[in-house]
């Protein structure tokens, strides 16, 4: 496998200058709406490559579906007219052979169909040896194994320039954002696969307008290679997602207020202070493991003797009384709720394995 630190097809003379951006609407309405759009964005200077639906897969029938077929020859003429790359979403074996009919440089695959393993094989092989960039939104369920197998299905059929995209995760609860980020997770990817291009879609997980340049920024700052934004020539006139779309002057004044950070620095004073600072961070990471071993003996503890005692493991009032007080500590350290709660939902789940561990062994 080709080192990946690039996107995207670099054999064809794509490059990426970090951070790539796509941007276009979230569907391909008509040809005036998407040539307008792109010669827009063309003269921005600041696009790498247009992005348009043609294809669109809703959640209930009746909504716009995109217009088909007819919409990849509209890109094929953004392509000859600005010299932008064209980006779109493919979900089936017919997608794929399509969009390479009409020359299009990026196929994305979306939530829904990442988190299908007989429909990723089907694309897959639809795409085996052939020269274009994939990129692979994460699954619509909060699943890694999932996100990573899709990407290994592409990667077996011989893709060389694979690319992931972040779009967020579907909540039952109604929160702040659409799709929550669960950055934790992409992160997780990173570290997998660091080699590999992460993009995110800030449209997709704010579902509004509101959260673009904050879920952006946080992006830039976590070291993605780049943003997907859907703009619209007449954003509240889409079609589809017409709340979290903005026009090509919005998208100008994001881009001027995002701040884009260094990886690496070479000023001496900063890397001595930095080095001392994680210094410390590791020896408090020291003691939170040999504090987190002694409380699991004790939790061990615990189970042995509600085995002689023929009680429950789970005592349900003593966890919340245990979260509760967590929780408000926590606060003094200016901890969120949800920190806490991820963490010591993590050390109540051991502690409940370990007390299961000895409960059912009969020695």
């Amino acid at each position: 496998m080709r080192n990946l630190s690039k996107l995207p097809i670099a054999d064809s003379g794509v490059k990426l200058e970090k951070p790539f951006l796509i941007a276009g609407p979230c569907s391909a309405e008509s040809e005036e709406q998407v040539m307008s759009c792109a010669k827009a964005l063309a003269k921005s200077g600041k696009v790498n490559a247009y992005r348009a639906g043609i294809w669109k897969p809703r959640t209930r029938p009746g909504s716009y579906e995109g217009i088909g077929s007819e919409g990849l020859k509209w890109l094929k003429q953004v392509k000859q007219e600005t010299g932008l790359k064209t980006a779109t979403e493919v979900a089936t074996e017919k997608h794929v052979y399509e969009a390479l009919k009409y020359g299009i440089d990026i196929m994305w695959i979306g939530a829904r169909t990442s988190g299908n393993p007989f429909s990723m094989q089907e694309i897959a092989n639809a795409m085996s040896g052939i020269d274009v960039t994939v990129l692979i939104k994460n699954p619509v369920n909060p699943d890694v194994e999932l996100w990573h197998g899709a990407f290994e299905r592409i990667q077996k059929a011989g893709i060389q320039n694979i690319g992931l995209i972040h779009r967020g995760f579907t909540s039952y609860e109604k929160l702040r954002y659409k799709n929550q980020p669960l950055w934790q997770l992409p992160i997780e990817m990173k570290r997998r696969l660091p080699n590999i291009p992460m993009i995110c879609d800030p449209s997709h997980i704010s579902g509004t307008r509101e959260y673009l340049l904050e879920i952006s920024q946080k992006a830039l700052d976590l070291d993605y290679d780049g943003l997907m934004i859907e703009v619209h020539p007449t954003p509240d006139l889409a079609l589809s997602d017409a709340k979290q779309q903005i026009n090509p002057a919005q998208l100008a004044d994001l881009l001027s207020q995002l701040i884009y950070r260094d990886q690496n620095s070479t000023d001496v004073n900063f890397i001595h202070i930095l080095e001392e600072l994680r210094a410390k961070v590791d020896g408090y990471d020291e003691n939170l493991i040999e504090l987190l071993g002694q409380r699991m003996a004790i939790a061990k503890e615990i189970g042995r003797y509600k085995k002689e005692n023929n009680i429950t493991i789970l005592q349900k009032n003593r966890w919340e009384e245990i979260l509760n007080k967590a929780e408000q500590q926590a606060a003094q350290y200016s901890l969120s709720k949800e920190f806490i709660d991820i963490v010591f939902n993590a050390i109540h789940i051991e502690s409940i394995n370990n007390q299961n561990a000895i409960m059912n062994n009969p020695k």
